[in-house]
């Protein structure tokens, strides 16, 4: 089961960067600029997850494997939090005391302010933990680590190192090269390439690479991942009309070969 976060933070370019490498982990990520929009994604979220669960049922390709207490907690399907507290229209401690009032998922506050009361204040009213920007996405990433197993979540590391042959992927960084030289990805084939990446020497089905990189609305468009494994054949495989890296399983769906030892 691949973990969803909601990411709410009104800067456009943090915003973007900070989804693309949660995005490059395995987490699948849900947007809102602003507390409403905030507060409806969470209202909507539910019914999201249930259509993805009937349409592709679970899958594997995430960085970890959620532990059954959602359903219990009555939590919504959203896994962990990552809030600002200057937001356009309302401060991020009003969305925390919404969500304390019914759920238990981990919120992880992200802010620039930096006072030890508002700090201390905001852990007291069920923050799980306080980063003050600017912070590493390094730090980000093992302190919601961290909150997700304190909640009792199983996790597995991201794989994010590849190589075989003249290929080498770093999505970490990230960075893919062939035989030395750099390859640029469209920041959709980089969502597919980290997704077979994560994946790697395993078969991952249409509906769930689907799922993972344009998400549960666009489990029938097979269309795009022909386009977009075309795409990435063409800059990553010598032939790309004989692929040796990527490969097709029939009626099934897709498999990049397992990296060398």
């Amino acid at each position: 089961m691949t973990l969803r976060l909601l990411l709410v933070e009104d800067d456009r370019e943090l915003r973007a960067t900070l989804r693309a490498a949660l995005q490059v982990e395995g987490y699948e990520v849900l947007t809102a600029a602003s507390l409403s929009e905030g507060l409806a994604l969470l209202a909507h979220a539910g019914h999201a997850a249930s259509v993805m669960a009937a349409s592709i049922g679970p899958t594997t390709t995430g960085p970890a494997m959620a532990s059954p207490a959602r359903a219990r907690d009555q939590d919504p399907a959203v896994d962990a939090v990552l809030l600002d507290l200057g937001l356009p229209d309302g401060d991020g401690e009003t969305l925390l005391a919404q969500l304390r009032k019914q759920h238990k998922l981990p919120v992880l506050v992200i802010s620039a302010r930096q006072a030890e009361g508002q700090k201390v204040r905001l852990l007291d009213a069920g923050a799980d933990d306080y980063l003050v920007k600017p912070f590493g996405i390094a730090e980000l990433l093992a302190r919601l680590r961290v909150a997700l197993r304190h909640r009792g979540t199983t996790l597995r590391p991201a794989i994010t190192l590849y190589r075989r042959g003249e290929i080498d992927i770093d999505l970490a960084v990230p960075r893919v090269s062939r035989a030395g030289l750099p390859v640029h990805l469209t920041p959709t084939e980089l969502r597919l390439l980290a997704a077979l990446v994560r994946g790697a020497g395993r078969v991952l089905t249409h509906r769930q690479l689907l799922a993972d990189v344009w998400g549960a609305e666009f489990v029938d468009h097979t269309h795009y991942l022909r386009l977009y494994m075309a795409q990435l054949r063409a800059k990553l495989e010598a032939d790309p009309a004989e692929p040796q890296l990527l490969l097709t399983e029939a009626g099934v769906g897709y498999r990049l070969v397992e990296p060398e030892a």
